[in-house]
């Protein structure tokens, strides 16, 4: 036989509890964020990732332009997280690359 046990609780008191309840059920059902830099990638998925051919990704890993986390019996493995960061520079690059073109081309404009 259960016992049941009567309380009173005040409205502000339920509110509380109510919220605790409802707070507790929705962080056990949200799905747990995939932290990037434990992702590990191969080399075809990274190649899918980057939207790039199998064999450019290899290119850019022999001209050492491609970081990878580790390379396990001629296999390489990437961190996502480290995919986005080369992501990221190769835009900061591109955009120190268009400033430097258009400061060229002043200093070409200016002589001439």
């Amino acid at each position: 036989m259960t016992a049941v046990t009567i309380t009173q609780i005040t409205p502000p008191e339920l509110e509380l509890l109510i919220q605790n309840s409802l707070q507790k059920i929705l962080n056990s059902h949200q799905p747990q964020a995939s932290q990037p830099e434990a992702e590990v990638l191969t080399v075809p998925e990274a190649a899918k990732f980057l939207h790039l051919s199998v064999q450019t990704v290899y290119t850019l890993i022999s001209k050492g332009q491609m970081p990878f986390v580790m390379k396990r019996s001629k296999r390489c493995y990437f961190s996502k997280f480290d995919l986005l960061e080369y992501l990221k520079q190769g835009r900061k690059e591109a955009l120190a690359d268009a400033e430097s073109s258009a400061v060229q081309y002043l200093i070409k404009k200016k002589k001439g």
